[in-house]
């Protein structure tokens, strides 16, 4: 809180209106933002806080209202104005060139010319370095995007703001797709950028985060500002029922499994990565029906590619892999879908949605050819529409238009057609990978009782999951995975965070093995 300048605005926005045709994103919205604070702009998925900020940033013109940048009024008109003035944004999704370096991706557009008019990579390497220091930002400046985590990338997209002279920063959900520990890190470099006077506006919808490091929290619901909250003044309830409008239950609802016979079986499962190493090592594992059987583990112990392996999207190099007594090892992702599964993918951009496509064609995406959909070859348009608008409303997903594309949709608002997808396919085993990503608290309420539901139905559910309280919640047994072989299988009775977190670890895991 020392670090807040109360007597100077850096940013107020006055009854800001954005309309998209008849549907009202910004409903007569007032922000104030001071100079060294952390202001959380909370809401859920679709609530307006993106388009807000897209409309600071100049990505998006207002329908109606005002703008006003360190107490000067400025018709924000593009992003180059914002920068201009000040503004740096990070996306949710990252904006940067994979096969570039870091340092050319931090200086693109803003080169530093040497002699004979060729660019100083020298010069910009050394300025990187010295705003990394800085700012405690350490990055390689020689590393290729495509080789770094993204708890890396996202340092070099702040990097790229401040590099640009940026003095107020917004983060676009700068927690969710990073692990836990990336999370500490870029909440104690948030803290730091603003001990250096910087200004901070993050868009989030994870409580403990908002509290642990916001100052003040600016709650949006459906467009509308419910109202401004000291964070230290509120309990994660009270900001959570701001958010939805309701109560939110934050423990998952479920009576004890009734778990019956084995259904998918892993035998001895291994496979390599893109480098060709092993990095899932003869593992074993068995899914019953009726149960969630939930894998816990650091990000990079061979999580994505056991998904892989077993959807057939990566080669088994040997193993098995057995679904309801037929053997799917190295089948094609079709036959394994038509054999029974379902996969709810880590990511859902690359993976789980064609962002050109349509709500409604991204809807039938894997039963496009079967009736009702379609007849001897022609689709059935206004049963595709009936269909999508139903799943729709069933699994809140926002605004109810079939005919916009996945990609206009928020992150969390295209997880939600996904899970639409997916669970309506009714398969024998949902392998949900990182299901609530992105999501809100009352969207990830929604998902967590569907992924329950579908257990409580004899299905199997196995879920890969990041969040360790997700997979302590949901799981009624826990396999731990470390260094690609699953270490220990804990029962729900069993199992809490130390445990759970000791052997993530590797802990317990034998001297030869480490």
């Amino acid at each position: 809180m020392n670090n807040i300048d109360y007597n100077t605005k850096v940013i107020e926005m006055k009854n800001i209106t954005k309309k998209f045709g008849d549907f009202v994103a910004n409903d007569n919205i007032d922000l104030v933002v001071h100079k060294g604070e952390i202001h959380a702009l909370l809401g859920e998925n679709g609530a307006g806080k993106t388009t807000l900020m897209n409309i600071l940033y100049g990505l998006y013109q207002p329908t109606s209202g005002e703008i006003f940048i360190n107490g000067k009024k400025v018709e924000v008109s593009n992003p180059n104005v914002a920068i201009a003035n000040g503004i740096g944004m990070v996306h949710q999704h990252f904006m940067l060139v994979d096969n570039f370096t870091v340092v050319e991706n931090i200086i693109l557009g803003m080169e530093p010319i040497g002699k004979f008019g060729v660019v100083d990579i020298n010069k910009a390497r050394k300025e990187v370095e010295e705003l990394s220091s800085k700012y405690g930002l350490y990055v390689d400046p020689d590393a290729k995007i495509e080789d770094i985590s993204v708890g890396m990338q996202q340092r070099v997209e702040i990097l790229k703001a401040l590099y640009r002279g940026a003095d107020i920063l917004i983060l676009d959900e700068p927690t969710a797709v990073l692990t836990p520990q990336e999370i500490e890190e870029i909440i104690e470099i948030m803290k730091n950028l603003t001990k250096q006077g910087k200004t901070i506006i993050i868009i989030t919808h994870k409580l403990k985060e908002i509290k642990q490091s916001a100052d003040y929290c600016t709650i949006i619901r459906r467009g509308k500002k419910i109202g401004t909250v000291k964070v230290d003044d509120v309990t994660e309830e009270e900001l959570a029922s701001m958010m939805v409008g309701r109560e939110i239950s934050f423990k998952v609802d479920k009576k004890p499994a009734e778990i019956g016979d084995v259904i998918l079986e892993i035998e001895d499962l291994t496979v390599k990565d893109n480098r060709g190493l092993d990095v899932v090592k003869n593992l074993s594992l068995k899914l019953h029906k009726g149960e969630i059987l939930g894998i816990a583990g650091v990000d990079g112990n061979g999580q994505s590619e056991l998904v892989e392996a077993l959807t057939g999207l990566r080669k088994v190099e040997s193993g098995k892999v057995i679904l309801q007594d037929k053997d799917i090892t190295n089948l094609t992702p079709k036959e394994i879908m038509e054999s029974g599964m379902s996969h709810i993918p880590e990511d859902r951009q690359k993976r789980g949605l064609v962002l050109d496509f349509t709500v409604a064609e991204n809807m039938i995406l894997e039963n496009y050819h079967k009736e009702p959909f379609s007849r001897k070859g022609r689709l059935n348009h206004r049963n595709i529409s009936q269909f999508t608008v139903e799943l729709m409303e069933k699994f809140d997903v926002r605004p109810r238009n079939d005919k916009l594309t996945a990609g206009a949709l928020s992150g969390g608002n295209q997880q939600k057609v996904i899970l639409a997808r997916e669970i309506t396919n009714d398969p024998e085993v949902l392998l949900a990978v990182q299901p609530t990503r992105g999501l809100d608290v009352g969207a990830i309420e929604f998902v967590h009782k569907y992924l329950v539901e579908q257990r409580d139905k004899g299905k199997a559910v196995l879920l890969i999951s990041f969040e360790l309280d997700e997979v302590l919640d949901l799981s009624d047994r826990i396999a731990v995975i470390y260094d690609g072989q699953i270490v220990d299988i804990i029962a729900e009775k069993d199992a809490d965070e130390k445990t759970i977190g000791f052997l993530m670890a590797g802990g317990g895991v034998e001297d030869e093995r480490k």
